[in-house]
């Protein structure tokens, strides 16, 4: 799980039925976190990304807000940062300790045709997710997961890590992909031996048609995401990671980072000892992309179904 880092912590909010199939995803980290992000694909709908770029002023950042709601949603990361201020935690921009500007960059994915139109969250739904937030990360259908579809089947979020020397990669990626996840003639996901690896089943896989049909693609998607190291990173090292996740979307996903996606990866570094050498970033950066692969396959294959789109679990039920 990416709360496998150090310091790092997960907490989601959504609703479901009743016309409602959305929510967000807030991942808070510790002072001192360096930020960056790598964006891909034609649709994106991001908050407060130019200022991770290496030659802004920004350094550090305070949390990444991830949410459903299309363009709407962005509206999720006014709560968390009101949930920041009132800790105090942010940019000191006064002379007394609670003048801050909290830094939460903040990506969406597009569930609105899953949803009631005006059923969206707003930032009541970031102030809860900061509430819930601790070391346990819930996968499937759940926060920003709530009303995600991965082309045919239902979508959700998942997590995943491992270690690389003294360093934990860790991983939480939100599956609202254009494209499929899985070959729909066999249940076998695209990133197949990453799922083996993870425990959710042996060879073989179903090796036939499961009960779903090809849905056409609503038009707007986007896989969002974000990668955590607890490692001493520039904020160039960190885009290095951040690139590297989307190479887990690449595998996961056909077609990736379509015109139709907004495939948004952010990379998070806890304060940790530096990474001075190419190899030894460059290790992270083939973990990044691994357990970011890891954290979708999850993210499908945990999801149950919501909004009338079928999980895998219902075209595969054995």
């Amino acid at each position: 799980m990416i709360t496998d880092v150090a310091g790092v912590q997960v907490g989601h909010h959504e609703r479901v039925g009743d016309g409602w199939a959305t929510g967000t995803t807030v991942v808070l980290v510790p002072e001192g976190t360096v930020g960056a992000v790598d964006q891909r694909g034609g649709a994106p709908g991001t908050r407060e990304t130019d200022l991770l770029k290496p030659e802004n002023l920004v350094q550090h950042v305070n949390a990444v807000c991830l949410s459903g709601g299309s363009a709407y949603g962005l509206a999720a990361a006014d709560g968390v940062m009101r949930w920041l201020a009132e800790r105090s935690r942010g940019v000191p921009v006064g002379s007394r300790p609670h003048e801050v500007v909290p830094i939460v960059p903040s990506a969406v994915l597009f569930d609105i045709p899953v949803n009631d139109w005006g059923n969206r969250p707003d930032a009541s739904f970031g102030y809860a997710a900061c509430e819930a937030a601790g070391p346990r990360v819930a996968e499937g259908t759940v926060g920003a997961g709530a009303g995600a579809v991965a082309g045919s089947l239902k979508g959700g979020v998942g997590s995943a890590s491992e270690v690389v020397g003294e360093v934990t990669v860790g991983a939480l990626a939100v599956v609202n992909a254009y494209g499929e996840t899985v070959r729909l003639d066999s249940g076998v996901p695209y990133a197949a031996e990453e799922a083996i690896d993870e425990g959710f089943g042996v060879p073989p896989w179903p090796g036939r048609p499961g009960r779903v049909t090809p849905r056409k693609a609503s038009g707007l998607n986007t896989v969002i995401g974000v990668v955590a190291v607890n490692a001493g990173l520039s904020k160039a090292q960190a885009r290095r990671l951040a690139v590297a996740g989307q190479d887990g979307i690449a595998r996961a996903v056909r077609p990736a980072h379509s015109m139709f996606d907004g495939d948004t990866v952010f990379a998070l570094a806890t304060p940790g000892e530096p990474v001075t050498g190419p190899a030894e970033l460059d290790a992270l950066c083939a973990a990044a992309a691994r357990v970011f692969e890891r954290a979708m396959v999850r993210g499908v294959l945990s999801a149950t179904s919501a909004g009338g789109v079928p999980a895998y679990r219902d075209a595969w039920p054995d």
